[in-house]
């Protein structure tokens, strides 16, 4: 039996409007009670995921910035790895040829030169919100991850020229269609998630998890029970065949999977649309 269910955010448990659905929260809440330990694993930044966790009143670690940062339920850091410096200032400073928005995390926020009023649809809950300033001015240092938001087209144009000149010195995801991310080598959900299932006794066998883009890959693929949404996107599905699909962001499919688990889990099961 699982004892440890990680949790990607936007795709996964949010719905298409990025607010939770009662029947999400309400099986979030069974499990606690049949003692899963919770964990968030997503891309949003630990001082945005604090506030949704407050809200929520779910005892729940957290595994922000695509696993540069884990933190206790109880707000203590767990874990925490940067970009290096010289990289961070290489995509700060370098002209790359394309239209796509930088955007720079730290343990101080989320940092752009560009107003984009659009994305902050997706943090309405929290209120969480960028802070306009030119990036090339900030430390290269402490830098969590670095990503590039744009069409899909646009990112693979950009990718290729990122992983000319960052090489195997960073590692490059996208953690949605038009959100293109340099991370800290090495360092994932996956490898996130394992530090913090070591930390708790546990074993990766022990955990399960649910995503819906390549930045959950890792994570997805060393879990004992990876699940990957109805909605995710092809090249996740395409990289794992061998995981079970499940139900749509929209209808909440994690929440039917779970109350599935928690009430019938000898029998199949088959994901609603």
């Amino acid at each position: 039996m699982s004892r440890l269910a990680a949790f990607d955010m936007d795709g996964t448990l949010l719905l298409p409007n990025h607010q939770f659905g009662k029947e999400t929260l309400a099986a979030l809440r069974a499990l606690q009670k049949k003692q899963v330990v919770l964990a968030f694993a997503t891309g949003r930044h630990l001082l945005e995921m604090e506030i949704l966790a407050a809200e929520l009143a779910l005892d729940a670690w957290l595994i922000t910035s695509n696993g540069t940062r884990i933190s206790g339920v109880n707000g203590e850091r767990l874990f925490g790895c940067d970009l290096p410096a010289e990289i961070a200032h290489q995509l700060t400073h370098t002209r790359w040829d394309t239209t796509a928005t930088l955007h720079l995390f730290n343990d101080d926020g989320w940092f752009t030169a560009t107003e984009l009023p659009e994305i902050l649809q997706a943090h309405l809950l929290s209120g969480f919100s960028y802070q306009l300033t030119d990036v090339r001015h900030m430390p290269a240092d402490k830098v969590t991850k670095i990503c590039f938001i744009a069409e899909h087209g646009e990112l693979l144009r950009l990718e290729i020229q990122l992983r000319e000149a960052l090489g195997c010195r960073a590692h490059l995801c996208f953690s949605a269609w038009e959100c293109l991310e340099v991370l800290p080598l090495n360092c994932n959900k996956g490898t996130a998630l394992n530090f913090l299932s070591n930390h708790l006794g546990l074993t990766m066998a022990d955990c399960m998890a649910f995503g819906d883009a390549m930045n959950d890959r890792e994570m997805l693929e060393s879990v004992g029970r990876g699940f990957i949404m109805g909605n995710a996107m092809h090249q996740l599905k395409n990289a794992l065949p061998h995981l079970p699909v499940i139900g749509h962001c929209a209808t909440q499919g994690v929440s039917h999977y779970l109350n599935h688990w928690l009430t019938t889990p000898h029998l199949s099961y088959t994901p609603h649309s």
